[in-house]
């Protein structure tokens, strides 16, 4: 497999070598990039052709002729996504690139379309009441209501189809029935579906004494099931292959604007005044991925909470991870938030 690194070429490269770096890979585009990998432009069969039509000599430099407006992409697109454009656009390849421009990859119509799958288990928790989405939730379990024409949690178990999982366990306690009978076994995805039952609510962490532990034999993702997101799972999962740990923790920043002016004083004197600050902060976004040792530490009928099962883990020096997410996620847990969820699920996953 051909390294991206390898059609990176500089502006005064001329349109001769960027011809040979063409030929000599398989990638079939060049990177024009400056010093520090920021993206000038690139260079296609296409745009070689041109070149050869007008007659332009070789030497001439490669910033001369390059397409210096390509369609780039972030490494936190969804696949779907980043096919939509190619698409669009009649694109083979497409630059990834981060919030300053630099080259940080390069995706491919092939590679994109070659779908790799994963054996890590998924755990999606859609046992809760709804009890603020009622009268929505009298007659339907929240994971059910849907959002376009398709139930919440449907949509991210296509989520995680789509990025290549297959495994997956759904824990239920209100109107379990109805959820079965939607999912079944999951042959209709192509994909594994077990399920574990609350008798009795156990908390957001309870449920993982539940599962079958022998089956859980590499890292697992954990799920809310209440959740809208276009999280890439797969940057995810590299991150807890990076940085390892008993868990890694979903975080998303939260900003609190205090509406008046903040005094700060000593004894009877103002220090500072500071008008409305704003307070940001990291809040838990409901997505963890946990190690099969921590999952298999709860036991069986045990009553907890993540948050709490976490902290027990830090008390006894364990590493748990955060990871930042700045895609779109939105927890449905108020009516108004269902109502925005509606409005946003069109544009969500396409280009």
């Amino acid at each position: 497999m051909q390294k991206w690194e390898s059609v990176l070429v500089g502006p005064e490269t001329s349109l001769e070598e960027a011809i040979a770096t063409l030929d000599r890979m398989a990638l079939r585009i060049v990177l024009v990039v400056d010093a520090e990998r920021r993206l000038l432009g690139t260079l296609t069969d296409g745009d070689v052709r041109r070149c050869l039509l007008k007659h332009l000599p070789l030497d001439i430099s490669v910033k001369e002729v390059m397409c210096a407006s390509p369609q780039t992409v972030e490494r936190s697109w969804s696949k779907e996504r980043m096919l939509a454009v190619m698409e669009k656009h009649q694109l083979l390849q497409l630059p990834v690139v981060d919030a300053l421009q630099r080259v940080v990859g390069l995706e491919t119509l092939h590679g994109l379309l070659q779908k790799r799958q994963y054996d890590n288990p998924v755990f999606l928790m859609a046992g809760g009441f709804g009890s603020r989405l009622r009268p929505l939730t009298k007659t339907c379990p929240k994971p059910l209501l849907k959002i376009g024409d398709k139930p919440i949690l449907e949509l991210i178990l296509e989520s995680f189809i789509n990025a290549g999982f297959y495994r997956f366990f759904i824990s239920t306690h209100y109107m379990p029935e109805m959820i079965r009978e939607y999912f079944g076994d999951g042959s209709r995805w192509g994909v594994s579906i077990q399920y574990v039952h609350e008798e009795e609510p156990l908390g957001t962490g309870g449920a993982l004494g539940l599962l079958p532990h022998d089956e859980i034999d590499l890292p697992m993702f954990m799920m809310n099931g209440d959740l809208l997101t276009t999280l890439n799972f797969q940057n995810l999962l590299e991150f807890y292959q990076e940085h390892q740990g008993v868990a890694t923790m979903c975080v998303r920043e939260y900003e609190h604007c205090v509406p008046y002016g903040v005094i700060q004083s000593e004894g009877h004197r103002i220090r500072s005044m500071v008008e409305k600050p704003v307070h940001r902060f990291f809040i838990n976004a409901g997505i963890y991925l946990l190690s099969p040792e921590l999952v298999k530490s709860v036991v069986a009928g045990t009553r907890i909470d993540m948050p709490t099962l976490l902290e027990q883990q830090i008390a006894k020096d364990k590493d748990v991870n955060m990871f930042p997410i700045h895609e779109y996620w939105l927890d449905i847990g108020r009516m108004e938030d269902f109502q925005r969820a509606q409005s946003d699920i069109s544009g969500l996953f396409n280009g």
